[in-house]
This record gives C-alpha cells, structure tokens and sequence, in this order.
C-alpha cells in the first residue's frame, strides 16, 4: 500500500484491522478458516464495507489473510514465516546507523540461534551445512559464495528448531546487503577470514558445543558489524 492508502493509527480501518486481530487471537476465527462475507463481517462490527475492504487488504499484505480466488478470504496458517515476509523490506532499505543496529540485532539472535542449533542439529542438517561450507571454500565466484552463505545460514537457523526466530533471521538477511559485504570482502582480499569464521562455526557444530557456537556465529557477525562501521566512517 502506498502512503495515500496505508490506514493511520486510530482511523475506522486500523480499528478494523484490531478487531479482526482479536478475533483471531481469542479464536472466533482459526487459522485456515474462510471470513464471513465482507457485508456481514462489516455489520457484525458495526463499521462500514469500505473501512472492512480496507483493513482486509491490509491483513492481507501483512500475511494474515489470504484472498483465494473464487472461494472467499481465509485467515492463513498464522507461520512465523508468513506473518513476518515483509520484515525483510526492513533489511533491503535500511541504509547508515539504521543497518548497523539491524546488524547488531542480528548478531544476538544468530548466536543464540547457532548455540541452540548446536544442541539440536541432526546429521542430515549437518550434512548441509558442510555442504554449503565446502562450497563456498571451492570458489571466489561472489554469487556462487552468496548463494551458499545464505544457505549455510538459513540451514543453522532452521536446525535451532525455533520457527519464529528463523524467520526474522530470514528478514534480516537481506541477499542485497550481503552481495554488497562480500562484494568489498573480494575487493579487499577478505574471503581467507570470513572462510575461517564459517570454519569455526561448523567446527562448533560438529562438536555439538552451544558456547563455542554463539562465540563463533557472534564473532562473524561482529565482523560484519566492523566492516560497515568503517565502510560508514570512510
């Protein structure tokens, strides 16, 4: 939605969307349950069918509707992954001190989330990840190192068994921030110390030991961290 459609705090939409909301949260409406009819959803909440048209499109964009075509609205399956899709726009446009403090969110919850993965990887999860680390060790291709990090990443992240901290993870891992970091790890001969952090953390992995994994995940994203600050000071 633009700025000129978006419903602002305390207007007859936003009070829709709330109340949607709470019928959801208190359980009148479940996960994959089609919606009464825009009329009578609009009069069991005493607002008009244009402000119901509105929230719905709204809840819609937020992923907590769904629009099937010839069928009706649906409330989706209210996954983590779904309701926070759009988290990731955050990460894409962020610029400055804004993606320094994303980083710095990130490196707490990617630690957390590789220590609790340490304690919960099964083979075929560790499998992957040596996988994508071999990868990434046999080219200096950027695109082909991106692919696999991201890969790398977002497998540790689903082996934590947490559904919700994964998909914030996912959203802050924005494909283009990352394309440019190692875009200036390659023009700065960096890819030896970033293979190593990557090293570590598997390493940490393979020994099932949740300390050395949050220092090590900590440690790469601190790096990443340092390297933007001086990008930003430069």
């Amino acid at each position: 939605m633009d700025e000129g459609t978006a419903p602002q705090k305390g207007t007859v939409t936003q009070r829709a969307i709330e109340r949607i909301k709470a019928l959801i949260g208190e359980g009148s409406l479940e996960p994959g349950q089609r919606l009464p009819t825009e009329r009578d959803l609009a009069a069991q909440l005493g607002i008009s069918r244009s402000s119901m048209r509105e929230a719905i499109r709204a809840l819609t964009v937020m992923g907590v509707l769904e629009a099937r075509h010839g069928s009706g609205i649906y409330v989706t399956r209210l996954e983590a992954g779904d309701l926070l899709e759009t988290f990731g726009v955050v990460a894409d446009l962020s610029r400055g001190p804004g993606l320094v403090e994303l980083l710095e969110v990130r490196r707490i919850l990617e630690s957390t989330a590789t220590a609790l993965a340490a304690a919960r990887i099964t083979p075929d999860q560790l499998a992957e990840v040596e996988r994508h680390l071999k990868a990434m060790n046999a080219t200096d291709d950027p695109e082909q190192i991106l692919a696999h990090d991201l890969a790398f990443h977002r497998e540790i992240a689903a082996a934590a068994g947490n559904d919700t901290m994964a998909a914030i993870l996912e959203g802050l891992s924005s494909r283009t921030f990352r394309a440019r970091v190692w875009r200036g790890y390659q023009e700065e001969g960096a890819f030896t110390r970033t293979r190593r952090e990557h090293a570590a953390i598997h390493r940490a992995l393979v020994a099932r030991d949740p300390e050395a994994a949050r220092a090590a995940a900590a440690a790469h994203v601190g790096e990443v961290e340092e390297w933007l600050r001086a990008q930003l000071e430069g």
